[in-house]
């Protein structure tokens, strides 16, 4: 699920990521578990490099400009699909009495998509069984002039797409030892007011707008 579209069904989702100083850098990636976990010109697999830098302002205020460079390695150019797209992201943190509070401005420059999101987080400490319960909430709204690829095909009208989506989600780390960590999740996220258009043709409803509830369940090792 990705703002609020199914992009994939069970999937495996491996990721590294490295910090050096203010530095992040990062590849997450996406691969279904099988056929019927896949959704076309989407993940077969998904690869996406990241970064950004992190500038500190105060105690509780940081501003985070980054990237994202999406890749969808099988994706049929053919059918409207893009292999890649490029988007540069800028955040800023706010953190006051235990809650990180989080606007952030997406624009990928592929699509010529503009998104808007408002994150939330909050810990609740375990001690005695050392954990924690992690809780995020997330509501968003995108508007996008060029969501299907046209190269080559002369005077193709564009295709937008708008919609709004929001995310509820719980996770809970269990250390192993010292550098390993188990992590268990679950969230709810939907998507709503997901419409399609191409040129001067009625909007239809995008119907990778849905609502889903998923569970992830993860190894993180720090090195």
């Amino acid at each position: 699920m990705f703002r609020g579209q199914r992009l994939g069904g069970n999937s495996f989702e491996p990721s590294i990521s490295g910090s050096y100083g203010n530095w992040t850098v990062g590849v997450w990636a996406n691969d279904p578990i099988s056929n019927s976990d896949k959704v076309p010109g989407q993940s077969d697999p998904e690869i996406d490099p990241s970064g950004s830098y992190t500038f500190t302002l105060s105690d509780s205020v940081t501003l985070q400009p980054g990237f994202t460079w999406y890749t969808y390695c099988r994706a049929p150019t053919n059918e409207g699909y893009y292999r890649m797209t490029f988007e540069p992201n800028i955040a800023l943190n706010y953190t006051v009495d235990g809650v990180t509070l989080t606007p952030k401005f997406y624009y990928d420059v592929v699509l010529d998509t503009a998104t808007y999101e408002f994150d939330a987080a909050y810990t609740i400490p375990l001690k005695s069984i050392s954990s924690e319960f992690d809780l995020t909430g997330t509501v968003g709204a995108y508007d996008g002039t060029n969501v299907a690829n046209t190269d080559g095909v002369a005077n193709a009208p564009k295709t937008t797409a708008k919609g709004n989506y929001w995310l509820l989600g719980v996770s809970m780390p269990f250390t192993l030892n010292s550098a390993t960590k188990l992590l268990v999740g679950w969230s709810y996220t939907e998507g709503g007011s997901a419409t399609l258009q191409t040129g001067n043709s009625p909007s239809q409803v995008n119907t990778e707008a849905v609502g889903r509830g998923f569970a992830t369940v993860g190894l993180a090792i720090t090195f």
